[in-house]
């Protein structure tokens, strides 16, 4: 269950800097939330709709938005994973090496800034991976689908 948490930090830890721009985006979209809307009136609203779908243009953009309030919230959820366990890693290299990943370096920019191999701070993602996953207080036993939804704890 370790190697499956620890993929998924990895794969967070990776995908973490769009996700942050994307969460910061689809919230200043979203603050015009019905503008430039109108519902249907007089005898147009009175008349049947299509069968299979609504033609009311203000229910589906308040579904559209609804869909997008549910990614904003996924990638809230995955985000708050990693800077829940953030605390866990005390080393000054993994620090930085974990700051220059979050904000979507690869391993080549963080070396040559480092001082380091590209191949060494493969080595301290992978520490400070193992160090994250080692606090996983709710991952689903028994299924191959292990997310860690419910991670508040005090580790």
């Amino acid at each position: 269950m370790k190697e499956a948490a620890s993929k998924q930090i990895e794969s967070i830890l990776k995908d973490y800097h769009w996700m942050m721009n994307s969460i910061k985006i689809l919230r200043d979209s979203m603050k015009d939330a019905g503008e430039e809307l109108t519902a249907q009136y007089g005898d147009e609203a009175g008349m049947p709709k299509a069968k299979g779908s609504t033609s009311d243009p203000v229910y589906r953009e308040c579904v559209r938005r609804e869909k997008r309030y549910l990614v904003i919230h996924k990638y809230e959820t995955k985000i708050s994973i990693i800077q829940d366990r953030m605390h866990l890693i005390t080393d000054e290299r993994e620090i930085e090496v974990l700051h220059w990943l979050l904000e979507g370096k690869s391993y080549r920019w963080i070396a040559m800034h480092m001082g380091l191999s590209h191949t060494h701070i493969g080595r301290i993602k992978d520490s400070i991976v193992k160090k994250m996953s080692e606090c996983v207080p709710n991952v689903k036993n028994g299924t191959n689908d292990t997310k860690l939804l419910k991670h508040k704890s005090a580790c």
